[in-house]
């Protein structure tokens, strides 16, 4: 085994739980909260598909529903699969140490099967939706699991940049859902968006808990390089997420003022909140920021994208 067999025997395996914290446990084997954020973004690109291909949203409900439930499955199929794999320095850190993967809550045999049964029935409904959406919701996965969490995760400073390409899939799986014609500006726009917001917000979480993946020999860029290093690097994504910005002037310019202003916003903030704060001050500024900046931005382009066609 990986890991210390650290509260295995809390739960009996003849023991029947309340629905009620059954349903805990497999929430937080399959991350909810990482399948709230994702499946904004696979809206996201759903809607901008909609919008520039001119589909009504009732026409398409059927693929619609199958894009959100497929998603989610896919989604909540990588977060089991991590954390089956990631049990021994989960249980290191303190953030993630009552998982019901290291707790023992859930068998290591019973996460395997939740997430094979997730992923199988998430690709099928994908794949009901369009082939093109099943294939990045299988692409996403696949590069999460190896590449990032079996691979770069436990070797290198650009574990982030890894993964950050599966925290890019879901606009692609929306808009595929809708449109074959993957290389059109809406798509590419919102996959660079979501592929460079991920660096400044997982750099802020790493300083954040810094002591923890030091401990857990997790070689994250603040870790290794220390802090200096990572501030450079962030503010050198949030200039490219910053121009980034103008690749949604094809799908509105009103949309594109917006994600300019948001992440010219959050530059400012970087270099300016470095100057007078401490470091965890700092990353926590960033990190609040970050969720903030994604939530607004997805959130007005799925609003402007249903709402406009009837103005």
């Amino acid at each position: 085994m990986r890991m210390a067999d650290a509260g295995k025997e809390s739960i009996k395996p003849t023991q029947v739980l309340p629905f009620r914290e059954l349903q805990h446990i497999v929430f937080q084997t399959i991350k909810t909260g990482i399948i709230k954020s994702n499946l904004i973004a696979m809206f996201a690109g759903l809607c901008v598909a909609l919008y520039i291909n001119d589909v009504r949203f009732f026409d398409r409900i059927g693929d619609i529903l199958l894009a959100t439930v497929g998603s989610a499955l896919v989604i909540g199929a990588a977060g089991a699969f991590n954390n089956v794999y990631d049990r021994d320095i989960d249980f290191i850190m303190e953030r993630t140490r009552s998982r019901p993967t290291v707790t023992g809550q859930i068998k290591t045999k019973s996460a395997l099967l939740l997430g094979c049964g997730m992923a199988a029935s998430g690709l099928l409904a994908l794949g009901l939706a369009s082939p093109l959406a099943a294939l990045f919701g299988l692409l996403g996965l696949f590069i999460y699991v190896v590449p990032y969490t079996m691979w770069t995760k436990r070797r290198t400073i650009y574990n982030t940049e890894v993964g950050s390409f599966s925290g890019a899939m879901p606009p692609l799986i929306g808009w595929a859902a809708i449109s074959p014609e993957i290389a059109q500006p809406g798509a590419l726009a919102l996959f660079v968006i979501m592929l460079l917001w991920q660096m400044p917000h997982f750099y802020a979480i790493a300083i954040r808990r810094h002591d923890e993946y030091k401990a857990a020999n997790v070689p994250m860029l603040p870790v290794v390089k220390g802090m200096r290093r990572t501030y450079v690097q962030t503010n050198v994504y949030l200039v490219l997420l910053v121009a980034s910005s103008f690749l949604l002037v094809p799908v509105s310019p009103f949309l594109a003022g917006v994600a300019f202003l948001l992440s010219a916003a959050w530059l400012v903030l970087s270099v300016a909140g470095y100057r007078k704060m401490d470091a965890a001050k700092w990353a926590k500024l960033m990190f609040i920021y970050s969720l903030n900046h994604l939530t607004v931005l997805f959130v007005l382009i799925i609003a402007y994208c249903l709402i406009r066609p009837l103005f």
